[in-house]
């Protein structure tokens, strides 16, 4: 059985029996990072809430990392630091593999934009992320999802910081995810169009997804306004509730027993 423990924000770390991989690290304090943005939304120090009162016995089973792109929400400096004092094995984009080493991770693997490897026994394969509409999305960077498949698991898709493209939209209906790991949080910045997916394009995302989806990257980051309870609300009223499970931080969720509340 496979175990999603959503930790906050993008990070998560998927269980299996044998393997515990953390997504996207972002380990710190409340507040220790300063505001994402200072009037389109409430100005707050980030992140703007503190990690879950079990996150030391979820980190002490971690044998893997992924990381999806080097931005301080999805990789901060605590969480650069427990990589590197725990020695352990990091997956990334080949274009993050220099910077990534040389702030002295343990690379073990890098993958290019549809590149498929072997990992764990099975397979992970790089998938196009864009990180914006628009101009921004040039600026925000190189970002990478992640398609994995384990043996014995369900088929697990980590879109990443990403707006709904030609690329998303093939993962979904020819791969065929069992799980989707998609980011919710609408979030935008003062200037500038949205960064992630809009409300629509989340719609459109869950409609065209085959398995569940897991909505994340809520609640946490100051320029994220959709909440769990927006999203939910949102959710029921296109009738896509039963497809998705928006868990909250700190809870574990045991994949072949999800059960929506909606």
């Amino acid at each position: 059985m496979l175990k999603i423990h959503q930790i906050r924000n993008a990070t998560m770390v998927l269980e299996t029996e044998n393997e515990a991989i953390l997504i996207d690290p972002m380990l710190g304090d409340q507040g220790i990072m300063p505001s994402f943005t200072l009037f389109r939304h409430k100005a707050r120090k980030n992140p703007t809430v503190p990690l879950p009162q079990n996150i030391n016995t979820i980190l002490e089973k971690v044998t893997y990392c992924l990381i999806t792109h080097r931005h301080p929400d999805h990789l901060d400096s605590k969480g650069i630091q427990f990589l590197i004092k725990k020695n352990i094995p990091v997956i990334c984009s080949i274009k993050d593999k220099k910077a990534l080493t040389k702030k002295g991770l343990n690379i073990v693997q890098t993958l290019k934009y549809w590149e498929k490897q072997t990992f764990l026994g099975g397979t992970i394969e790089g998938i196009p992320a864009k990180h914006g509409y628009g101009v921004v999305s040039k600026l925000m960077g190189n970002v990478i999802g992640f398609f994995i498949k384990l043996p014995n698991q369900k088929s697990i898709y980590l879109s990443s910081d990403t707006i709904y493209t030609e690329s998303v939209d093939k993962v979904l209906k020819n791969y065929n995810p069992e799980i989707s790991v998609l980011a919710c949080g609408t979030a935008q910045f003062d200037l500038f169009k949205q960064l992630i997916m809009s409300v629509d394009d989340i719609i459109k995302f869950v409609k065209n997804s085959s398995g569940k989806v897991i909505a994340n990257h809520m609640e946490s980051i100051n320029h994220c306004p959709l909440t769990r309870d927006k999203l939910k609300t949102i959710l029921r009223d296109n009738r896509l509730m039963y497809k998705v499970y928006i868990p909250e931080d700190g809870e574990i969720l045991e994949i072949d027993h999800i059960e929506n509340k909606g």
